[in-house]
C-alpha cells in the first residue's frame, strides 16, 4: 500500500532514517561520493522537515518512501528511498508513479541525483524525465537535474 507518512511523529521518523541511512550509504558507495546531506540526517531533522512524506508499505512495515516539496508551480522530489533488503522489486518505480499519477496535478516536477547514480538517473528516464542541468557542487562531484513535464494531448 501507497500512503501519506506523518514524518512528524517520533516512530515515523524513525522508521524513515532506519531505511534512509543504509540507502543512502549503498547510493554514496556506488557514485563514490560520501558527502550526501541526507547521510547526516537526525529523527529531528526528518520530524523538522516541511517536505511531504509518501511511503510505501508491506502490511505495517515501511520499505520505501519518496519525498517531495510542493509548491503552485512544481514538485521537487527530494529523496526516493527504498530499503536495500527490498531493491529491486519495483518500489521505487511505484512511488515515482504514485507521485507523478497522484500527486503531480499537471505540475512540472523536479528532481537531482549523483550525475553517476545510473540506476536513479535510468528509473526516471523510464518516466520521461529530461536532463536540465549538470552541476559540479564539490570538484570532481557532478549531480544531474531531471525535469518531468506531463505532455498535454488536447
Amino acid at each position: 500500500m501507497i500512503q501519506l507518512i506523518n514524518h512528524k511523529e517520533e516512530k515515523v521518523a524513525e522508521c524513515i532514517l532506519s531505511i534512509q541511512l543504509p540507502a543512502y550509504k549503498v547510493e554514496a558507495d556506488l557514485i563514490g561520493f560520501d558527502g550526501i546531506p541526507q547521510l547526516l540526517d537526525t529523527v529531528e531533522d526528518i520530524k523538522n522537515s516541511n517536505e511531504l512524506f509518501i511511503g510505501k508499505l508491506d502490511g505495517s512495515k515501511l520499505v520505501g518512501f519518496i519525498s517531495y516539496e510542493d509548491t503552485n508551480e512544481l514538485i521537487d522530489i527530494c529523496r526516493l528511498v527504498v530499503d536495500p533488503n527490498h531493491f529491486r522489486k519495483g518500489i521505487a518505480s511505484e512511488l515515482v508513479n504514485y507521485l507523478l499519477t497522484v500527486k503531480a496535478n499537471d505540475k512540472k516536477v523536479v528532481v537531482s541525483t549523483g550525475a553517476k547514480n545510473v540506476p536513479a538517473i535510468t528509473l526516471y528516464e523510464r518516466y520521461n524525465f529530461k536532463k536540465l542541468a549538470e552541476i559540479e557542487v564539490e570538484p570532481d562531484f557532478y549531480i544531474i537535474q531531471l525535469t518531468y513535464e506531463e505532455k498535454k494531448i488536447y
